[in-house]
């Protein structure tokens, strides 16, 4: 919900509430939706075979969704991940230089973009579900001019990240040639600023299967481009880091293409509009509070690399995690999939008054994302003696990533249901009821503890991760909690007043029967 919202409706009794009056037909719909709320709703079969019938129902619409949406996040993050691996064959202390800007800086950036961005997430969802087809191009623009102002700051950030590197207690070698990686993200920050809003109002339409097509073209363009500059050319670290702002751009202006020449979206994007710079006060303040959600969750791990840089031999402590938090971010791309996935079909169905089948959405979601991240962190157990070998070589690295399988085995499951529900959140709009479980969670309990285990027990980096799965299963028990308790007739009459409250007021375009 809103940050002025009160979150309790989520955990009261069922009550029977006047479903919405329905929504006119959804541009590219094949009734699909209505069917599952049919289905649902028909208590004369037996319960097994209602199951059964909307499980058929439901698993296509989730994979056309989920699949295009995990190939798009794989491809993004190994974009990410070809980059640490040119580096890591660099030297020991270029591996440990880009994972610390990599993950220790740049998701810093990446977490504020992707968290204001999902405010587009919520309301486009739920006025295409509601089909206010108009409202998806000006909420797209509202956020892009929201977060190219956001990114100015975060660029003289980055240009200080030497500094404050040091000053945080980091290595001056290490600080030093992760400040000058970072040098080169520059451009990318402001790559999200456009990337994030243009994907989800993309997502919020169901439309997958573009972003995923640009994205693997340019994965190739991508790895030709990084082979070059750090080998042929000898650019080194910054040269990665350079090609790597340049593929995002890439990405952000073929997809902008696919937009404004695409029949998909003629209903949705009508045009710059001067609407756009209306209502920023009010946005930002809606953005702000998704942003507070996703940021402490991006930054979660982003503490735990530079938590590890204050231990003893920190260039061997960074470059295991680094390559276990690789791992992990590769694994939970999948689950970023079924999130995107999740949001999707849980805004468009509250948004067209369905609130049986937004309740189902959720369960069907889970468990796929928790069945999957249960098979790959098996396989993570059989290969965990030989799989550091991929991004860096030497023995004593391949044991310490040995050492820490365990733990990441256990962070892939967790993170199999919790990013699912983190996209039941953001469809339903409860970012700052979840940015409170979050701060408890991580902060309150997570860090603290980690530390505690890590530098008071002289665990290291095994003590360090195991408190920060603790505030991690914390914050899941309480997310299935609160989704088992949701009052779902009460979420669809709470999307009908935020539509209403977003609304500009203006005719609505003219829809298609």
């Amino acid at each position: 919900m809103d940050a002025a919202e009160s979150n309790d409706s989520k955990l009261q009794s069922p009550l029977l509430l006047p479903t919405p009056q329905s929504a006119p037909p959804l541009a590219g719909a094949d009734g699909g939706e209505r069917r599952l709320e049919s289905i649902l709703g028909d208590m004369s079969g037996p319960w097994a075979r209602r199951m059964c019938a909307a499980t058929a129902v439901e698993l296509p619409m989730l994979a056309r969704l989920a699949a295009p949406a995990v190939l798009v996040y794989m491809i993004n993050y190994l974009m990410s991940m070809s980059t640490q691996i040119f580096a890591g064959h660099l030297g020991t202390l270029e591996l440990a230089a880009a994972s610390l800007g990599n993950t220790g800086v740049q998701m810093f950036a990446y977490g504020l973009m992707l968290g204001m961005g999902s405010a587009v997430e919520t309301l486009c969802g739920q006025a295409y579900g509601a089909s206010k087809f108009d409202m998806l191009g000006i909420y797209m623009q509202r956020s892009i001019v929201l977060l190219m102002a956001t990114g100015v700051p975060l660029a003289a950030l980055y240009a200080f990240s030497q500094p404050i590197l040091i000053l945080l207690g980091e290595s001056p070698e290490i600080a030093r040639a992760a400040g000058i990686f970072v040098y080169g993200l520059i451009p990318q920050i402001f790559a999200y600023a456009v990337n994030f809003p243009i994907q989800k109002f993309m997502q919020a339409q169901s439309i997958m299967a573009p972003s995923a097509y640009i994205s693997a073209v340019t994965l190739v363009v991508h790895v030709v481009l990084s082979y070059l500059a750090v080998y042929k050319l000898g650019l080194g670290i910054l040269g990665a880091s350079l090609i790597l702002s340049a593929s995002w751009w890439i990405i952000v202006v073929a997809q902008f293409i696919y937009v404004v020449s695409s029949s998909r979206c003629q209903l949705t994007w009508t045009g710059f509009s001067v609407r756009a710079f209306s209502g920023l006060p009010q946005f930002f303040r809606l953005s702000i509070a998704s942003a507070v959600m996703l940021c402490l969750e991006a930054w979660y791990f982003q503490i735990l690399v530079l938590i590890a840089g204050l231990l003893k031999n920190p260039e061997l402590a960074l470059a295991s995690l680094s390559i276990c938090m690789t791992i992990s971010g590769w694994a939970i791309m999948i689950s970023f999939g079924f999130n995107a996935a999740a949001s999707v079909r849980v805004s468009n169905e509250l948004g067209a008054g369905n609130p049986k089948s937004a309740a189902f959405s959720v369960v069907v979601g889970t468990m796929v994302s928790f069945t999957l991240s249960l098979l790959i962190s098996v396989v993570i157990l059989l290969c965990r003696d030989y799989i550091s070998y991929i991004y860096a070589d030497g023995e004593d690295v391949a044991a310490a990533v040995s050492k820490l399988t365990p733990l990441l085995a256990l962070t892939v499951i967790l993170n199999g249901i919790q990013p699912v529900l983190s996209g039941v959140a953001v469809g339903c709009g409860w970012q700052a009821f979840v940015a409170y479980v979050n701060v408890g969670c991580y902060y309150v309990v997570g860090v603290p503890l980690g530390c505690i285990l890590g530098f008071y027990f002289d665990l290291g980096a095994t003590g360090i991760w195991c408190g920060m799965i603790g505030g991690t299963l914390m914050q899941t028990v309480i997310l299935v909690w609160v989704t088992y308790r949701t009052n779902w007739d009460n979420e669809v009459a709470e999307a009908m007043k935020r539509l209403h409250k977003w609304e500009d007021k203006k005719p609505l375009l003219a829809v298609e029967e």
